[in-house]
């Protein structure tokens, strides 16, 4: 199937994820026009206004082009979405992100990044590798790149592709990738998978579809159901433990990891990261081991590793004046929290940490209650807002009271949104953490500028 669009109008229907933005980016880069419908304004849709995409934020056929020519929807659309339902009887020809990204990326060398933790940083980071060396890629990004301020790569040299393998609604089987990676397969989206051996089976299915010759790297521990395709070369990773690829030497020095890579032909001394997190030590692990296996010469790798700025909104460190460290992360499922809370906890021994946490959807907060309960009770203060419903409608008995409820926890509090600076007022956090993945991001330039002033005013 071609995606040479006839009539040069592309449709998005919601146009503000991430993974969406990126191919909206795309898209227009190449000449098309690109229009779109998002429920919610944000600075990231504000942003594609600003490159020239035409966006509407209220369900309205008659702002949809008559001379589109293609229509890219996000499964979390729900179908009873007005502009939905009229594409769908109009005839206009829809396909899913995940297919468009799907043929896209058939042309080249695709690097795809899967995981249920830990595939947006660790993208990311291979993107930013091959960049920094003679190699290059393209990369649709599953966040903000802090080094490129964008989620887009494109080069018109670079024989490879570098895409976050999104597992929702199994879009990752759209990809056939010459290197993938698979940093975690725990239990999530049961609302797509239901047990947590249908996400096994998935994850077995997008190693399947690695091309002839390819490469899997996989985390030391993972194991799954079925066989590898022929001439697969499979490499394991681990920071902890023997592996193919690993660190020795791990230190933390002034916040950051330090440490040595060994790889099958060779070694890497005095490697520094240049984020935090010790689970980002062994993101950098898979991604330095796909570098190395696209062609990156160690000299490259050693140069750019260090100037690794991060994504925005994981473990992303937006104010530290010393008594006040404000960190916004995108932490939404319970392994998340506890990754999150560690490495701050590592950071900043002996401090009190408090962390706002929006639960995203219904159906997430139920599957994992007393999970997420016990995460949250690492916090010192629990700050909880109302569940985020994203694409689903309430549950009886499923909301942030019920994880309160659960919670045995000294200093706990349930707030709403607009609660949230005036809960700050005479009271001035030590290490303050938002978390989750639905709106909660609205509130992290107003807590960043809030905390900046009253600084500047002490």
């Amino acid at each position: 199937m071609s995606l040479k669009v006839k009539e040069h109008i592309i449709y998005f229907l919601g146009i503000g994820g991430i993974g969406m933005s990126a191919l909206a980016r795309y898209f227009i880069a190449k000449g098309y026009q690109v229009h779109g419908y998002d429920r919610t304004c944000t600075p990231l849709t504000e942003s594609l206004e600003q490159e020239g995409m035409h966006i509407h934020y209220t369900e309205d056929i008659s702002l949809i082009p008559a001379e589109t020519g293609l229509v890219i929807y996000t499964p979390a659309i729900p179908r009873s979405n007005t502009e939905f339902e009229y594409l769908v009887k109009s005839g206009v020809r829809m396909m899913k992100r995940a297919e468009v990204l799907g043929m896209l990326s058939s042309e080249y060398k695709t690097i795809a990044c899967a995981g249920t933790h830990g595939k947006t940083t660790t993208s990311t980071l291979v993107a930013y590798l091959l960049q920094q060396s003679q190699l290059g890629c393209q990369a649709f990004l599953g966040g903000i790149s802090r080094n490129f301020e964008t989620n887009l790569l494109i080069s018109d040299t670079s024989p490879f592709l570098v895409a976050e393998a999104d597992e929702y609604d199994r879009s990752f089987l759209h990809l056939h990738p010459y290197i993938a990676i698979i940093t975690s397969i725990d239990s999530d989206h049961l609302d797509i998978y239901h047990t947590h051996a249908e996400i096994r089976e998935a994850f077995s299915s997008f190693t399947c579809n690695i091309v002839t010759g390819g490469y899997l790297i996989l985390k030391k521990g993972i194991e799954l159901p079925a066989q590898l395709p022929v001439d697969c070369t499979v490499y394991s990773y681990a920071v902890n433990d023997v592996a193919d690829f690993s660190v020795t030497n791990l230190r933390l020095e002034n916040g950051l990891y330090q440490f040595e890579f060994t790889y099958p032909s060779g070694k890497i001394d005095n490697l520094t990261l240049g984020i935090p997190g010790l689970y980002n030590v062994e993101n950098a692990v898979a991604a330095l081991a796909a570098a190395i296996i696209a062609g990156a010469t160690p000299e490259e790798l050693s140069k750019a590793l260090g100037s690794f700025k991060g994504v925005k909104r994981r473990f992303d460190i937006r104010l530290n004046t010393g008594d006040l460290v404000y960190i916004d992360d995108y932490a939404h499922h319970p392994e998340e929290l506890n990754a999150c809370i560690r490495s701050a906890r590592a950071m900043f021994p002996g401090r009190k940490i408090t962390g706002i946490f929006q639960p995203h959807l219904y159906s997430r907060t139920r599957d994992f209650a007393v999970e997420f309960a016990m995460s949250l009770s690492a916090l010192d203060e629990v700050l909880l807002l109302p569940v985020y419903p994203a694409r689903e409608l309430p549950m009886p008995g499923v909301d942030s009271q019920m994880l309160l409820s659960l919670m045995d926890h000294p200093d706990k509090h349930l707030l709403q949104k607009e609660d949230i600076p005036g809960y700050f007022t005479g009271n001035t956090p030590e290490i303050l953490i938002t978390m989750g993945a639905g709106d909660i991001d609205t509130l992290v330039g107003p807590i960043e500028n809030y905390f900046r002033t009253k600084t500047t005013e002490l």
